[in-house]
């Protein structure tokens, strides 16, 4: 029996585009359009998965619209609705030093550089200037993700990432 791969969550199938088998794509990638890229992605309806064919796809205004070999019309595409999207780790081109993905760094704790436990990473935010940690522990924190200045050191062996930040905040 082989083990299940990895899978990463990269996005949904949030509604449908025309009438033949496009889908609307909410993506967590980045840049948003990223998700087009990829030639398979497994969809996940209940607990099942399935591994689909990228047939097409392409930036549509703010979102992505896909179409799955699978897809061949309308009602084939309404039936996906509502999926999640994940690609296998092992299909992420390898990142540069001091770079991560996201999914790396959810549910590391954080703690400041003196020692205190600020909670763990639950999730990030896009702001444009530059993306913030989501962190909670007895409340929910800001942290922007700077490194250098706010962010001092990640160590994924350790689960841990310091900051330079006031607990007060």
């Amino acid at each position: 029996m082989s083990a299940e791969p990895e899978r990463l969550i990269v996005g949904r199938v949030s509604g449908v585009y025309g009438v033949k088998g496009f889908v609307r794509i909410f993506s967590e990638t980045e840049p948003r359009a990223a998700i087009a890229g990829f030639s398979q992605l497994w969809l996940q309806r209940g607990d099942d998965w399935e591994l689909l064919e990228v047939e097409s796809g392409r930036a549509h205004g703010r979102g992505v619209v896909l179409k799955f070999r699978e897809t061949v019309d309308r009602d084939a595409a309404c039936a996906l609705v509502g999926s999640t999207l994940a690609v296998e780790r092992e299909w992420l081109p390898p990142l540069e030093e001091g770079a991560y993905y996201w999914a790396d760094l959810q549910g590391l704790r954080v703690e400041t550089k003196d020692g205190v436990d600020l909670g763990r990473i639950t999730g990030f935010i896009e702001t444009g200037a530059n993306d913030v940690m989501v962190v909670r522990n007895d409340r929910e924190r800001l942290v922007p993700w700077v490194r250098g200045r706010y962010v001092l050191d990640v160590d994924l062996a350790a689960g841990l990432v310091r900051v330079d930040w006031d607990p007060e905040f």
